[in-house]
């Protein structure tokens, strides 16, 4: 019976492995034959010239290579509401086949899973995420302010009842509203937000004209956009870094926020608002999109970060690549709905408090 049973069970086998060999051919000629000719939108939602418009122009630059049937990679600018417009688009308008994918600003999951804003309808834990280009491992998020500012260093900045800093910022959801928020409530800072500005650029401008003193904003986006900020002449004094457990080695003599905190709580606080720097430059597809479509983008996106070609370019625009993968991002949104209430709420109450720029 062995002898004869054997040669089955073989055979059986074989036909197995060989019909699972032609079913995933059959997704791979599929995924090929769709993408082929065709043209996929990368929605950014922010204007030209920004950190995020920037990093989508890279990969739109690259991506198209590592997805079967090479499709082009074109971007579309969508700014309005600190990337809310763009991320309410792709979740519920956008088409759901592969063929559309965007970036939007780091704190969107946040926003929705506080309900600071009516206007935001989409689930985070829904998106088809691809990944995030950086950890922000590498990078910080630098409260700068002119040199003629009320106040030019953190102890001055910190004193009761002393000048406000006034910084510029977008819109509600974003880090350079929320952040600036968090380090008056939590470490002190003296600071007055002045919200509205239509993009990144509009606030450097105002800064550079004297119209707000200052802005937080991200290392490797100055590095790019404003270079002469970081320079010892150049007229910008960074007051303290966010998002670093430790002093970058840029800036050794400027304090992290977690070094600056009164209590328990405020570290808590500080510590559940740094969450969402994990995915600092976010890509994501709609809800719902093809299984097979859905690997072969995820698939792109990581190749993507390994491209020689795609690296040397990164490096050429001074930007930080640090990236996690899409199973990484809904981690890390997970981790931000875990978040202990108490702080959720804390959180939710000087987002809606900081509204009118207060």
């Amino acid at each position: 019976m062995k002898t004869i049973a054997q040669p089955i069970v073989t055979r059986c086998v074989l036909l197995l492995l060989s019909s699972l060999a032609l079913t995933s051919q059959a997704c791979a000629d599929a995924v090929t034959d769709f993408y082929k000719g065709r043209t996929i939108t990368l929605i950014v939602g922010y204007g030209p010239g920004g950190g995020y418009d920037l990093f989508a122009r890279l990969m739109a630059r690259h991506l198209g290579r590592h997805i079967p049937g090479n499709p082009t990679v074109v971007v579309q600018n969508m700014p309005g509401a600190g990337s809310l417009r763009a991320t309410n688009f792709l979740y519920t308008v956008a088409p759901r086949d592969g063929a559309t994918i965007g970036s939007f600003a780091r704190d969107m999951p946040l926003l929705a899973i506080l309900k600071t804003n009516a206007a935001a309808v989409f689930d985070p834990r829904k998106f088809t995420w691809l990944g995030s280009s950086s950890d922000f491992s590498r990078d910080a998020y630098l409260l700068m302010v002119r040199k003629d500012a009320p106040a030019t260093s953190i102890e001055d900045a910190r004193q009761p009842g002393g000048p406000a800093i006034v910084v510029g910022g977008t819109a509600e959801g974003t880090s350079g509203n929320d952040i600036p928020l968090v380090l008056r409530d939590a470490l002190g800072i003296n600071i007055k937000l002045v919200t509205g500005y239509p993009d990144n650029g509009a606030i450097f401008l105002a800064v550079d004209r004297g119209e707000v003193n200052g802005r937080a904003a991200d290392l490797s986006t100055m590095r790019s956009l404003k270079p002469e900020w970081l320079l010892p002449n150049g007229g910008m004094r960074a007051l303290v870094q966010f998002a670093r457990a430790t002093r970058h080695p840029e800036f050794a003599d400027v304090p992290t926020a977690r070094e600056l905190v009164r209590d328990e709580n405020a570290r808590a606080l500080i510590e559940v608002s740094e969450l969402s720097y994990r995915m600092s430059r976010p890509f994501a597809a709609p809800p719902g999109v093809p299984a097979e479509r859905a690997a072969a983008l995820r698939q792109a996106f990581d190749a993507v970060h390994k491209d020689r070609q795609y690296l040397e370019d990164a490096a050429k625009l001074r930007l930080e690549v640090s990236p996690i993968g899409g199973q990484e991002v809904l981690q890390e949104v997970d981790r931000i709905a875990a978040a202990p209430p108490t702080i959720l709420d804390h959180l939710k109450r000087l987002i809606i408090g900081g509204r009118g720029g207060g």
